[in-house]
């Protein structure tokens, strides 16, 4: 059986269950930057990508000076103003304490801005987990590869020796573009019938299938 040294995770929608939230924000940002509110489902799709590639996603005749005033009204409802709770998926953090008790290598490569993950890390407590984080502040959005080969590069390795854990095709394709192993979990934005086309090693559907699963691979 082949044995991972990196255990690379998506945040949203593969650790924290935060979808509810991050629509509420687009679809706040969008009403007061006077762009039509698109529904939950057509809203959802974006989540993992860069802010500023998921606006343009939704909205592809914004102009820079437009994702610009939406990327801050969102980022500033996000962060302080929306009442949507999120919530870590059940079993985040048993997985997290187990898989560092291992000694694997863990990161976080998400299409969440720094400020973003570096304030949900804390709050979660989850930060103590993870030896690395990658945003596209710092790389590029996803499914550019660039995030997990600078994560490869930190702890040099190979991608033959990690795994991408997400719950989305921009997730999947990432890993895809560099020939990583990934995992796709049922329990996010995208319905496992599109993931399935990429190929993943494991299907699954929780967090603590994905458990037993990684702790028979490092």
């Amino acid at each position: 059986m082949k044995k991972y040294k990196v255990i690379i995770f998506d945040w949203d929608g593969t650790l924290m269950n935060s979808e509810k939230r991050i629509v509420n924000s687009i679809q706040y940002a969008a009403k007061s930057c006077g762009f039509p509110v698109l529904p939950h489902d057509e809203s959802k799709q974006i989540i993992g990508l860069s802010l500023e590639n998921a606006i343009l996603g939704l909205y592809p005749h914004a102009d820079q000076h437009q994702v610009v005033m939406m990327a801050e009204a969102y980022t500033q409802f996000f962060l302080e103003e929306c009442d949507v709770p999120m919530e870590a998926f059940d079993g985040a953090e048993a997985l997290l304490f187990n898989l560092s008790q291992s000694g694997v290598k863990l990161a976080v490569a998400t299409g969440k801005s720094r400020k973003g993950l570096n304030q949900v890390l804390k709050e979660s407590g989850f930060g103590v987990y993870f030896d690395m984080t990658r945003t596209p502040v710092e790389s590029a959005s996803k499914p550019d590869p660039l995030m997990l080969e600078q994560i490869l590069t930190e702890f040099n390795v190979s991608a033959d020796d990690a795994v991408m854990i997400g719950d989305t095709t921009f997730d999947m394709e990432m890993a895809q573009n560099i020939g990583m192993d990934r995992v796709a979990l049922s329990h996010g934005v995208h319905q496992m019938e599109v993931l399935s086309p990429y190929n993943p090693v494991a299907e699954l559907n929780s967090l603590q299938e994905l458990n037993a699963w990684l702790l028979a691979r490092i």
